[in-house]
């Protein structure tokens, strides 16, 4: 095969790698609330609040810091702890979505769990970040009050910061699961319509069909499968995690780091050796791990 058609032949179709960008574009929109979708739309109202429940508590913190100050030293002043514990308030604030980009990361429910170590470079970016900005802002306003602001050795107080960081990014990753499971609950309340049906979207097309019309979802690269009633099997980008999340209170359990499967649609569970199964269904069998017990027990039981 020459160079050109070697390179014809692995060159995507037409309008391909645009629809793919398009697609990618789509969930960062999701991720950011601007998708206007009802994923979209809850991932917005997360952020805001658990970013109002944050701010609170870290201001409500931040005041009795400086009242145990001017308590501990009244020859302080007021103006001092203001600056301090006010500076640290504002880039926690300002710098409050790099915990958020780690929860989007790696959610509770991610798989496979090392994925879970994408928090330690998030965590140490934001209070890189958080104490970075602090200091810029500490250091602007002495200069305007005419002295200086001295941080101190910048290992050794970073250390300290970063301690008090750390717990504070695991606070805000509970805040974001917390949130969310509330608002999915209240979806579903709402609308008590909507757990019987599932929109599938693939791009700007949406498909809609019923749960028990669902035999199971797959993980295809950056896509997932579901697996229809009627023989079709339709593409949907989003993380197999996410679908797990959303549809593990409407029946479908997870049976192997790349399925879930309808609970309601499970036929025989077959045992293969080492504890695996394969469960089947009317149309396919599908894989249950090991390492995945909760869901022998579930598709037992159910």
């Amino acid at each position: 095969m020459s160079e050109t058609a070697e390179t014809s032949a692995k060159r995507p179709p037409p309008g391909e790698a645009p629809r793919d960008r398009l697609r990618t574009l789509g969930v960062v929109r999701q991720w950011l609330g601007m998708s206007g979708d009802e994923y979209g739309t809850r991932a917005k109202r997360t952020f805001l609040y658990s970013l109002a429940i944050a701010a609170a508590m870290v201001g409500v913190v931040n005041t009795i810091n400086v009242i145990t100050i001017q308590h501990d030293d009244p020859g302080a002043g007021l103006a001092g702890p203001l600056i301090w514990e006010g500076s640290s308030w504002i880039t926690f604030v300002l710098f409050f979505w790099i915990p958020w980009l780690g929860w989007q990361l790696a959610p509770p429910w991610v798989r496979p769990r090392w994925k879970f170590l994408i928090h330690i470079p998030t965590a140490l970016a934001f209070s890189l970040a958080h104490v970075g900005g602090f200091v810029l802002i500490r250091d602007f306003a002495y200069r305007l009050a005419g002295s200086q602001y001295q941080f101190g050795a910048f290992g050794p107080e970073f250390r300290y910061e970063f301690g008090k960081d750390a717990l504070g990014y695991i606070l805000f990753f509970g805040c974001f699961t917390l949130v969310d499971h509330l608002l999915r609950q209240q979806a579903l309340t709402a609308h008590p319509s909507q757990s019987h049906t599932f929109d599938i979207r693939d791009g700007a097309k949406l498909t809609r069909v019923r749960l028990d019309d669902i035999f199971a979802i797959t993980s295809a690269g950056n896509y997932v499968e579901f697996v229809l009633r009627d023989g079709r099997r339709l593409l949907m980008r989003s993380p197999l995690s996410a679908l797990e999340t959303e549809l593990g209170p409407r029946g479908f359990v997870r049976t192997h780091r790349s399925w879930l499967v309808n609970a309601e649609q499970v036929t025989a569970l077959k045992p293969e050796g080492s504890g695996d199964y394969t469960v089947e269904l009317q149309t396919l069998t599908v894989p249950l791990s090991r390492r995945f017990p909760d869901a022998l027990a579930r598709l037992r039981r159910e």
